[in-house]
């Protein structure tokens, strides 16, 4: 595996950014709205929020 350690291009930072926002602000709107999320931490899926389903193990 090839790995470098060049800092990313000012284009890949802005799209970089804008994915971050975009992600910040649809998690807000749920919050908002009251609607569980969905997300993936330490390899599994996670569900957060009140309404959320109850996860089985």
């Amino acid at each position: 595996m090839n790995i470098h350690n060049q800092q990313p291009s000012e284009q890949s930072k802005i799209v970089l950014n804008a994915l971050k926002q975009a992600s910040s602000n649809e998690l807000e709107k749920k919050r908002r709205l009251g609607q569980y999320v969905v997300l993936w931490e330490n390899g599994q899926l996670i569900y957060k929020g009140e309404d959320a389903p109850k996860m089985h193990k």
